[in-house]
């Protein structure tokens, strides 16, 4: 929105050619991001305060839970409009990835919000139908992937990458459009599965998408991508840019969401912010770094299949109860050890899997 204004101007007066440096765009757009979050935080949860957006807790989950029936939701909002205003604000537009990018995360968004909605007006924690929700997610998620696919011009862009191999890259072909959206949609909600504590949810997704910016960064460096061999993909740059809204929004909502939280997420902010590190990911071409880095991500969701397994198989359960988190909130350990633990654990991932280019 504001770059080719900038750059017209950068004609006439040298200094504003400042703005054509990405990083510099990124830092502003992390900046950017947390103020709007900062500023229209309480505006906005007083807002949905009045509007009786309260949490509907499941009675069948944490008793300790309860007490927070009420606190507002679908916080996620501000996370998504301060995402939005800042990549259109600094990002480069004419950038396809970025505004796939930004088309995908609204459009879980706004997926979420109708489930979120849902759940406070049949005032029940059951949303959109299952089914119906994995479609609308597959719909955007392989209509994304498929243009990427016919709009790429280089096999790099489709190809697989795996870390610890240094020479291996696999040319997906059609096949990137359904791997591609299993990502996606596998990294929503995995997210929306791990936001179950106050702030659990949005600092991994701040570190992995830091880490995702650091090789989006490095990706777009002719010379720092040959020398960790990773791949060139000249329009990455404008991803940086992307994460560091994120990046920015994230840390301006935890103001708010920290324990004990003043505001929940909501399914419109943990699909949305999965959906933009999937997408991310997909087009940087790290999705297996985004597994490492989104390890809590990835137990969480295992630890739901293993628990639904095992029931229907035995019927007895391996936790007391899953998602995972909540096992740990039955074992005795505080709310706040839990989710500190977590964001220990996802940082040493992230530096972990930043690593694994070094360890090839």
């Amino acid at each position: 929105m504001f770059l080719p204004l900038l750059e017209y101007l950068s004609e006439s007066y040298g200094p504003l050619r400042i703005f054509s440096y990405f990083t510099f765009r990124a830092i502003l757009a992390t900046l950017t991001a947390l103020v709007f979050s900062l500023v229209f935080g309480k505006t906005f949860i007083n807002f949905i305060s009045r509007q009786n957006f309260g949490q509907v807790i499941r009675s069948e989950g944490p008793q300790s839970h309860l007490e927070k029936t009420g606190t507002p939701t679908m916080g996620g909002l501000l996370i998504l409009f301060s995402v939005i205003f800042s990549t259109l604000c600094w990002g480069d537009l004419n950038n396809r990835y970025l505004i796939i990018a930004l088309t995908v995360t609204f459009l879980f968004g706004l997926i979420g919000l109708a489930d979120d909605f849902l759940k406070l007006k049949n005032n029940s924690s059951d949303g959109l139908k299952g089914r119906l929700r994995i479609i609308l997610e597959l719909l955007v998620a392989l209509t994304a992937s498929s243009i990427i696919y016919f709009l790429s011009t280089d096999p790099v862009e489709t190809s697989l990458f795996l870390p610890f191999f240094k020479d291996f890259a696999y040319e997906l072909g059609i096949f990137f459009i359904f791997f591609s959206a299993f990502v996606i949609v596998g990294t929503a909600n995995a997210v929306n599965l791990t936001d179950g504590l106050d702030g659990l949810a949005i600092m991994p997704s701040v570190m992995v998408a830091s880490g995702l910016g650091v090789i989006a960064y490095i990706s777009g460096n002719a010379i720092l991508s040959e020398y960790l061999n990773i791949p060139y993909l000249f329009y990455s740059t404008e991803i940086v840019i992307f994460c560091g809204a994120i990046v920015g929004a994230g840390i301006g909502f935890l103001w708010f969401n920290t324990y004990p939280a003043q505001v929940f997420m909501g399914d419109v902010g943990s699909l949305s912010l999965g959906a933009s590190l999937g997408i991310i990911a997909i087009s940087i071409r790290q999705e297996f770094i985004l597994a490492i880095m989104g390890g809590v991500f990835v137990i969480e969701t295992l630890s739901v299949m293993i628990q639904v397994i095992s029931f229907k198989m035995t019927g007895k359960r391996i936790f007391k109860m899953a998602p995972i988190h909540h096992h740990f909130e039955l074992s005795g350990w505080a709310e706040p050890k839990i989710i500190v633990r977590f964001w220990i654990i996802t940082l040493i991932l992230v530096l972990f899997a930043l690593a694994t280019f070094r360890l090839r």
